[in-house]
């Protein structure tokens, strides 16, 4: 928190415990990822009965982590790499709720990109005070000339420069990303290099990324904060880590933590509000619900409960669409790759491969696993991937870009395939459900959740998890928790009116 122009959003004031009201209220909050852990935390503080529900048999949801047995040894496992960057401050709140210091996650000091022609992009070094990180990225990028820069339409570009949350979604939200670049003339090269790294952390391709997607991406992590592009990342598996001393925390809390508790259906109660039943014939009376789910959990769940909501709220989850499938190879391999490795490396033009991570670098299990093995933990990173995307084009691609690994053997490999996270395409912005529901008692949180602030990926789904709990807390006359983000609108008073000038003329 070193941006001294991130912006504070003050919670709604109230009373400081459920204690000072003539009955606790009780809460279920279905799914245990980022936003449901989020939400059951904030619900919880101020003294709320809470109810924290999920299907699967760990937390953290698609950040979660678990173990796996194989030949009688016990392998770490997750989803992949996550960044924790700077800028995400509402997710690093809930964190520091069991580390104030977040000792659990550690700096990586750059993560450098390499395209097809072998060219290499660096964030190392860079200054962290807009706009001359973006500037400074630009001019000592091999993909960029300074011709490069005279031949951009500043004009068209000038949204870039003057991000206004939520109004950049009125102005851009009609065009894919790929079209808006092509616009402003910037160089395909660089294109590839630097956008199409942001584009693709949505797991999507720019031709199916709204252009205020990637704007408002490009003002969080460029334009709008001068927290620096370096992020860090979780020091031990995701479970280990992060989310068994949160759910300790939870339960020290008085929260109910019920795994492995798929929902069903949702619907009107006998002496509460709301019942919330399980697969297994389960059900929990609330006076509110927080539906933290994916994108298929929440159609599934609206789509069995017809008393929820309205035809208008239930046809916005209906059109909810999910990105392409992603996928992860891991491979603990036999011998080590060469010690001038990055701990991360993104891609442009090495298809199926979008990054590649060598786990040891930073992970503890995996640091552990490679000393006893004399060998490597390396990850590879397939967004947007084809349903037919075999393992072996991605390792083909590992032993070009790492010709030591091509002689490795891999002792353990483990492939994911998942096709569960929001596509943001053009001309959904207004049709997003928000966090609000036609329903008093109901609301929603996750990262394919509307909300009108300047958050993205894991950010938005503890930005959500907060507002939905503040909601709540309210409507019952408890205060709320403070919101902080990056500038809700671009830094440069010179660029904002070119902005908005242009955001007229479309």
């Amino acid at each position: 928190m070193t941006d001294r122009r991130r912006r504070i959003h003050p919670p709604t004031p109230g009373l400081p415990g459920a204690s000072a009201l003539s009955s606790r209220p009780r809460a279920v909050v279905v799914g245990a990822g980022i936003a449901g852990l989020t939400a059951a935390t904030a619900l919880a503080e101020r003294g709320v009965a809470v109810d924290l529900v999920e299907r699967e048999d760990y937390l953290g949801g698609r950040v979660g982590g678990w173990t796996e047995h194989h030949d009688g040894a016990e392998l770490a496992m997750n989803r992949g790499f996550h960044a924790f960057f700077r800028q995400y401050y509402n997710l690093r709140a809930l964190l520091r709720r069991v580390d104030p210091q977040l000792r659990m996650l550690a700096p990586v000091e750059d993560y450098p990109l390499i395209d097809g022609a072998g060219r290499r992009d660096s964030f190392r070094g860079l200054p962290r005070t807009p706009p001359f990180n973006a500037l400074a990225f630009a001019l000592r990028s091999p993909t960029f000339r300074l011709g490069d820069l005279a031949r951009i339409n500043a004009r068209a570009a000038a949204p870039l420069a003057a991000v206004s949350v939520p109004d950049i979604y009125r102005r851009l939200d009609h065009v894919d990303a790929e079209t808006f670049l092509k616009s402003i003339n910037f160089p395909e090269s660089a294109r590839h290099l630097a956008f199409e790294v942001f584009s693709r952390s949505f797991f999507a391709e720019p031709a199916q990324l709204s252009a205020a997607e990637l704007a408002t991406m490009f003002h969080i992590y460029f334009l709008g904060s001068s927290e620096g592009l370096i992020f860090d990342v979780a020091t031990a598996n995701f479970d280990v880590a992060l989310w068994n001393p949160l759910g300790d925390y939870l339960r020290d809390r008085d929260v109910r933590v019920h795994l492995g508790a798929g929902v069903s259906r949702i619907e009107p109660g006998a002496s509460k509000s709301l019942r919330v039943q399980t697969d297994s014939g389960e059900h929990f009376d609330a006076d509110a619900v927080v539906l933290a789910l994916d994108v298929g959990g929440l159609q599934r769940v609206a789509g069995k409960s017809p008393g929820l909501g309205d035809d208008s709220w239930r046809s916005r989850i209906r059109r909810l669409r999910t990105a392409p499938s992603f996928v992860v190879h891991r491979l603990w391999l036999d011998r080590p790759v060469d010690g001038h490795r990055p701990a991360f490396l993104g891609t442009a033009g090495h298809e199926p491969v979008d990054n590649i991570s060598v786990l040891e670098r930073y992970e503890r299990d995996a640091a552990a696993w490679a000393r006893r093995h004399g060998g490597s933990v390396v990850e590879l990173h397939s967004y947007a991937a084809g349903a037919e995307s075999p393992a072996a084009a991605a390792i083909g691609r590992l032993h070009e870009l790492y010709p030591e690994t091509a002689s490795a053997r891999a002792v353990y490999e483990r492939e994911l395939r998942r096709s569960d996270c929001p596509l943001f395409a053009p001309g959904t912005y207004q049709q997003r459900p928000t966090v609000g529901t036609p329903h008093p008692g109901l609301v929603l949180a996750g990262d394919g959740i509307r909300i009108d602030l300047p958050v993205a990926l894991m950010e938005r789904a503890a930005t959500t998890g907060w507002a939905a709990a503040n909601r709540l807390l309210q409507s019952w006359g408890l205060a709320g928790h403070e919101l902080c983000t990056v500038p809700t609108r671009g830094r440069s008073a010179l660029l904002r009116p070119l902005a908005e000038r242009q955001g007229r003329r479309r």
